[in-house]
């Protein structure tokens, strides 16, 4: 005699089961799991900018709606505005053609700790006297890691 065992029905001599209404979320969490790993090492490598050391500070952060320009200046004394490498001399002509009429645009000058402190100046000077007049010193914090 047979009898069944299980909850599912007999057909033709074979035991059928019953559709399974739980998800498997294994695939799921290791899919996650990658994603979060991978975001985990780009996001250091998505920074913007050239990379200096910058000086330790106690100032606290600049608030701003608008997207400031970044002017770099490394250790080895070379100029870039934002990531492009740029002379001295052309810096001004190229802040105006960015922020047009905009005088009023903010730029961060980024100067690495070891740069002569005469060259951050030399350059702060220069984009003064381009007209543009919000242009602050960028630093980190006295406890914060090296930022680069």
């Amino acid at each position: 005699m047979g009898m069944s065992t299980g909850g599912g029905s007999t057909r033709g001599g074979r035991m059928r089961r019953a559709p399974m209404s739980e998800i498997n979320v294994t695939p799921l969490v290791d899919v996650m799991l990658v994603l979060l790993i991978v975001f985990m090492v780009a996001a250091p490598l998505l920074t913007v900018g050239v990379q200096v050391d910058l000086p330790k500070t106690q100032a606290a952060a600049i608030q701003g709606q608008d997207e400031p320009l970044s002017v770099t200046i490394d250790a080895k004394g070379v100029v870039y505005l934002q990531e492009s490498p740029i002379e001295v001399d052309q810096l001004v002509a190229r802040l105006q053609a960015i922020a047009g009429n905009a005088s009023e645009r903010r730029i961060f000058v980024r100067g690495d700790q070891a740069i002569n402190y005469g060259k951050v100046l030399e350059v702060m000077g220069v984009i003064n006297t381009g007209g543009f007049t919000k242009v602050a010193l960028v630093g980190n914090p006295p406890n914060a890691a090296p930022r680069r």
